[in-house]
């Protein structure tokens, strides 16, 4: 489409994609939509973008990113027959981060069919330049039906400026920067660990089937392997409420634990040294209007204090979206299909270790789903086999209790259909409740790794603290994902086989 030109849009929903090429230096691009009345919004609701991903009505969402090969693209879902009656239009517009539109090639707005895949309209933005937000287009309805305009408007003033054209009432308070946080303490010597009686079985413990393994799992000396497994603490920690992890054993002598078809069993972690006592910052105060701020991490500022941003309390999703090189003309129905053929099937697994000493994996295998109201405060949502689903893999995080977490490595592994991460694009968000999102894109990998470490949170004075890793890691030959990204962060778990 050429820039003012329209077509009709005969469809009931449709998809919005907007894309670019992405490569190292170019600005990242984020989607949003205005649904307009009489060409304003009629309040702050009518903007849909990154911090607040639905409309109230359900018509709009945005449903965010996800890496194309050397492309990303943005979404956006539409439900024509959703969209309240007093609004006019739906805008279509983008803005960048961290550069301007003339540093971004290949800038382009498409509509799809969202029933069936099929291109409707497509406009490629070629005369950029000093541009920071754009309108690329807008769905209008004219007498009873909807058309789609190609419009590529540019504005200097960024997303604010643009949505406050449009009746925006925008907080004006700064977006926190991402800096590199002080070096921690070097871990101390470990104390001898107590010998201790094992424990009763647990909900969380249970032998694994006999059937032959797929994947490990870890196991623990307070019973029978389970997935929240590890070696004792150097002295008892404090009574805790009842739990599935039952009461704390009496110390007795402990029987040795069968050898592991993965390396036998792992000597414990040296325990974290502690951390000087901080005063918690307190959350800046909220200001007015919507919130733009987002949290970008590069390899020059890779961490960022959840706690200096106002992310205290709540809950924060961890979301993964991924997509295969060269995959990304191919529909949904076709990517289901050969994910049911044996397609890739990537895991987003989590290790912990709690302020008490006890360490774990959240993950599919064994069906480790975690808990978000009970230890270890993180929950896997699902198994995303396909790749399809456009909200990727999930795993959400219980910031309520950040002071129980010691600290949590996020790591996602190729379950099948790869043997690497070579040829595989994908983009991690931390959305918290409070304060604004986290994203960075995973680099390309250049090993034969099938595991990717993507971020450490680590508790730092009172402080949760992200950490970007994307750190691809090579397993020696016999040992799993799981245990090699133990080894290389210290956890010292010991770990039985397990399978979906």
């Amino acid at each position: 489409m050429l820039k003012g030109a329209n077509v009709p849009v005969p469809a009931r929903s449709v998809r919005v994609e907007i894309g670019w090429n992405s490569s190292a230096g170019v600005p990242d691009v984020d989607a949003s939509a205005l649904l307009l009345a009489d060409g304003r919004v009629r309040s702050d609701d009518d903007f849909v973008f990154y911090n607040q991903p639905r409309h109230t009505s359900g018509a709009v969402r945005h449903e965010g990113k996800q890496p194309q090969g050397g492309t990303v693209i943005d979404r956006l879902a539409v439900d024509l027959t959703a969209v309240e009656p007093e609004i006019e239009k739906v805008t279509v517009a983008a803005s960048a981060d961290g550069g301007t539109f003339g540093q971004v090639p290949g800038l382009h707005v498409r509509v799809l069919d969202a029933d069936n895949g099929t291109e409707i309209a497509r406009f490629d933005s070629q005369d950029a330049s000093t541009e920071t937000a754009f309108v690329l287009g807008e769905l209008y309805r004219r007498q009873g039906a909807w058309k789609f305009r190609a419009v590529g408007q540019g504005y200097d003033s960024g997303l604010a400026g643009l949505a406050t054209d449009f009746g925006i009432s925008v907080d004006d308070e700064p977006a926190p920067a991402a800096a590199p946080v002080p070096p921690q303490a070097a871990p101390q010597p470990p104390a001898p660990a107590a010998p201790q009686a094992p424990a009763p079985p647990s909900p969380y413990g249970g032998q694994q089937p006999a059937a032959p393994p797929a994947a490990p799992m870890p196991s623990s000396p307070y019973g029978a392997p389970s997935p929240y497994g590890n070696q004792p603490p150097a002295a008892p920690p404090a009574p805790m409420p009842p739990s599935p992890y039952g009461a704390p054993a009496p110390a007795a002598p402990q029987a040795p634990m069968p050898p592991s078809p993965y390396g036998g069993q792992q000597p414990a972690a040296p325990p974290a040294a502690p951390f000087p006592p901080q005063a918690q910052p307190a959350p800046a105060p909220a200001g007015g209007g919507i919130n733009l701020s987002k949290v970008t991490l590069t390899k020059a500022a890779p961490s960022i204090s959840l706690a200096k941003q106002g992310a205290t309390s709540g809950r924060m999703l961890v979301n993964l979206n991924w997509q295969e090189r060269g995959q990304q003309n191919v529909g949904w129905r076709e990517r289901i299909s050969k994910a049911m053929g044996g397609g890739l099937d990537l895991d987003l697994c989590a290790l912990f270790e709690l302020s008490d000493g006890r360490k774990g994996v959240v993950q599919a295998l064994g069906n480790a789903f975690g808990s978000l109201h009970q230890p270890p405060y993180i929950h896997l949502d699902g198994d995303d086999r396909t790749g399809a689903v456009a909200t990727g893999e999930n795993l959400t995080i219980n910031l309520d209790h950040a002071q129980e977490l010691r600290r949590v490595v996020l790591f996602v592994t190729v379950y099948s259909g790869a043997a690497s991460f070579q040829g595989i694009s994908a983009l991690v968000t931390l959305t918290p409740e409070r304060g604004a999102p986290i994203d960075f894109t995973l680099d390309e990998c250049t090993v034969p790794s099938p595991v990717c470490v993507l971020a450490e949170l680590t508790n730092q004075g009172g402080e949760l603290i992200v950490r970007r890793e994307a750190r691809y890691l090579v397993p020696e030959r016999g040992v799993s994902p799981q245990r090699t990204v133990d080894h290389a962060y210290g956890f010292g778990m010991q770990w039985t086989p397990g399978r979906k």
